[in-house]
């Protein structure tokens, strides 16, 4: 329950960003900031958030996780103007950041218990509870908008996070006790606070050259840079690092994880929001319809997840996956104003399995490849390439559609996306790592 808040809330939105824009008056290019804040709090949340998970405790991270959710939705739903929305995103992002890395961190705790790696099928669960969550994100969103407005995607989170608390009291294992240091006394957190500020400030500098890519800012690329360095030096020499560079550098398999995750889900937001903003402004559809169109994705989606689980290897299903992204963005080239239905839902379709294909298998190779005391750290980093792509995938859509989507905007991302689609598919099918079987 606590994993499906952030994929719920990241797709749940995107049927809701015209009907919040007609309610301020404001454009797309506006709205885009409540996907894009969500996303920079997410990115820099999830890796932190994992290094507590590893040094403090899971249960403890996603429990104080859960609560600042509850304030979020509260905040979200009450809001009176479009600031108070962008901070209730921001909360947001910040709480359902904890939960995937917790999660990860309790499987490998009790994986430790039982002294046997975690199952795949069981990692496969906790990738559908996230899949799922994301897939009917929009046909929830459009659903809500139509019978209760759109503060009803902000005041959902609420019993969800009230639900999953309690299940967390009740059913998540307690936190192993840490060991004592050498002397008896309570062990030292290795938290390294330099490190986690250095990267937050870096990262939220690269995401605001990245949200306004139709007007760079070519001068934030300088200190986005000098803190970047500063980071890495710090990093290569503290002993507890926040980032391990020296391990990330001799994993090529977990760096690549890495990079084919984030582009994955650049294309993958690129239809979540652009295409469903097209939907509604150039072709006329409602919120509500627009969820239903996307329903196919959303099956297949799930479908996908299921199947992709029950594969030995890793290579065969991102294959499938980049495929269906490259096949899926061409036909968005060719989508107008009297496109029949069935080519509409076709669309959506195709990157619904790479969603499913891609989340369970890049999970797998996260399992596999990261270092098991740093899981949820590895997690979290994970999390943060996703975010990076959707973060591009905003800049984007907002560079291609400006104040309002057209037909020219979807097929200008469309074909960023197809290009996109092949540089992925070469670096799956050149990764060596991805022909053994997990």
């Amino acid at each position: 329950m606590g994993s499906l808040l952030n994929p719920l809330n990241t797709t749940m939105i995107s049927t809701a960003l015209v009907a919040i824009g007609h309610s301020f008056g404001i454009g797309a290019a506006d709205t885009a900031w409540l996907i894009s804040v969500l996303y920079l709090a997410s990115a820099v949340a999830q890796p932190v958030l994992g290094k507590l998970a590893d040094t403090l405790g899971p249960r403890r991270v996603f429990l104080a996780g859960l609560v600042v959710v509850m304030a979020s939705g509260l905040v979200g739903a009450l809001a009176p103007g479009f600031g108070t929305l962008i901070v209730s995103r921001l909360l947001l992002g910040v709480g359902t950041s904890a939960a995937y890395p917790a999660a990860m961190a309790v499987l490998r705790d009790e994986s430790r218990r039982l002294g046997r790696p975690t199952p795949r099928p069981v990692l496969a669960r906790l990738s559908f509870a996230a899949l799922g969550s994301a897939a009917v994100g929009p046909a929830l969103g459009g659903l809500l908008v139509s019978v209760v407005g759109w503060r009803g995607i902000f005041a959902v989170n609420v019993p969800i996070a009230l639900l999953a608390f309690g299940a967390a009291l009740l059913w998540v294992p307690a936190d192993p006790p840490r060991d004592r240091a050498a002397d008896g006394s309570a062990p030292k957190l290795s938290l390294d606070p330099l490190g986690i500020g250095l990267f937050t400030t870096a990262l939220t500098v690269l995401v605001f050259f990245l949200l306004d890519l139709a007007h760079p800012q070519w001068w934030l690329l300088a200190p986005f840079a000098v803190l970047t360095a500063v980071l890495v030096r710090w990093q290569l020499r503290t002993p507890q690092p926040f980032i391990d560079l020296r391990m990330l550098a001799g994993n090529g398999p977990l760096l690549r994880t890495y990079i084919r995750h984030g582009l994955s889900y650049l294309l993958i937001y690129c239809v979540m929001y652009g295409y469903t903003q097209w939907l509604e402004e150039a072709r006329g559809f409602s919120s509500g319809h627009t969820g239903l169109l996307m329903l196919p994705m959303s099956v297949t989606a799930l479908v996908c997840s299921l199947l992709g689980a029950r594969t030995k290897g890793l290579r065969a299903p991102l294959t499938v996956a980049c495929l269906l992204l490259t096949a899926g963005a061409g036909i968005l080239v060719f989508l107008s104003g009297d496109t029949p239905l069935a080519v509409l839902l076709l669309a959506g379709a195709c990157f619904g399995a790479p969603q499913g294909l891609i989340g369970t298998s890049n999970q797998a190779a996260v399992q596999a490849y990261a270092p098991p005391e740093s899981i949820g750290a590895a997690a979290g980093l994970q999390r943060t390439a996703q975010y990076i792509g959707a973060i591009t995938a905003s800049s984007l859509i907002a560079l291609a559609y400006a104040d309002a989507a057209t037909d020219a905007g979807l097929h200008l991302m469309a074909a960023v996306s197809v290009v996109l689609a092949v540089l992925l598919a070469a670096l799956t099918l050149t990764d060596r790592a991805l022909r053994a079987r997990t």
